[in-house]
């Protein structure tokens, strides 16, 4: 008996991911070079120096060595994550400032470590630890600077609506990055780049929200309950996936991916086009306004 073939192509067949523009954009994320690049990595050098150097001291000067690298090593891990946070507020055109100022403790943790180091090889030049820490937290402001210190916002949408909106995208988010995570530990690249084309679709409509927050209502659903599931779904098969590798329960996974996008690509479509809808009315009512008052209009 002959056997028909199908594909993404073919008459009928489903497609197997996203929609080419939301592929796109996933492969584009994935491309994205991290917030904390190479000028933030560097200063994970200075610890390792701290820790070797202080080796071959007393036992006061390895102390002092030892938390001098263990403090330099936190204050750039927080200015990683600083860095990240600020490249997030940049992007968005609602955000609340972070309620950790990372990079400014980042630049404190530096100017203590700078502090202990000198110590560590001359526990007697207090002076001179001072002036080196105050250089080293000035520099590291100067290199990376502040935290971001207030919310953005945007005019015409009040206070409440705003921090709502603020709210339910840090939620929003959080979900995506920890459903990105498990799928990523999992080492499987073509899982990787699904996972990226639905968040591609998610931030579609995150983005909308937050360009106009009185579509939250609608869109509520969608970036807490549905999310909610896809990542607690997304739990359960990255645990199974990793232990089993199975075939089913990945096109399952996959298959849920499918009809989530299908859902967040219609509702983010029908907001954009209920926002013309508003704007067209807008317009009607105006020029009839404006023709009623002599006004000529052009159509």
């Amino acid at each position: 008996m002959a056997q028909r073939f199908g594909g993404r192509f073919s008459p009928g067949a489903r497609p197997a991911g996203p929609p080419d523009d939301a592929a796109r954009e996933a492969r584009a994320e994935m491309r994205q070079v991290d917030a904390a690049g190479a000028k933030a990595n560097l200063l994970f050098v200075p610890p390792v120096l701290a820790a070797f150097t202080s080796l071959g001291g007393d036992g006061s000067e390895v102390v002092l060595g030892l938390g001098a690298a263990a403090v330099l090593g936190l204050g750039a891990r927080l200015l990683r994550h600083g860095l990240r946070a600020q490249a997030a507020y940049d992007l968005r055109p609602l955000a609340r400032r972070p309620a950790l100022p990372r990079k400014m403790l980042a630049a404190a943790l530096a100017a203590l470590g700078t502090a202990l180091a000198v110590l560590s090889g001359a526990p007697d030049a207090v002076g001179d630890a001072i002036l080196y820490a105050i250089a080293a937290g000035g520099l590291h402001l100067a290199a990376f600077g502040l935290d971001p210190l207030r919310d953005k916002r945007m005019e015409g949408i009040d206070t409440f609506q705003q921090d709502r909106v603020a709210r339910v995208v840090e939620e929003a988010e959080a979900h995506l990055a920890t459903i990105r995570d498990r799928i990523g530990a999992l080492g499987d690249r073509g899982l990787a780049t699904r996972v990226a084309g639905f968040e591609a679709l998610a931030r579609r409509l995150i983005r909308t929200v937050e360009e106009d927050p009185r579509d939250l209502t609608a869109a509520r659903r969608y970036l807490g309950v549905y999310l909610m599931g896809a990542r607690d779904a997304t739990l359960r098969f990255a645990e199974l996936y990793a232990r089993t590798r199975d075939a089913r329960a990945r096109a399952d996974y996959e298959a849920l991916l499918g009809d989530l996008e299908t859902n967040y690509a219609q509702r983010t479509t029908q907001l954009l086009e209920g926002g013309r809808e508003a704007m067209d009315l807008e317009i009607t009512v105006l020029r009839d306004r404006l023709q009623r008052e002599g006004v000529p209009t052009d159509h």
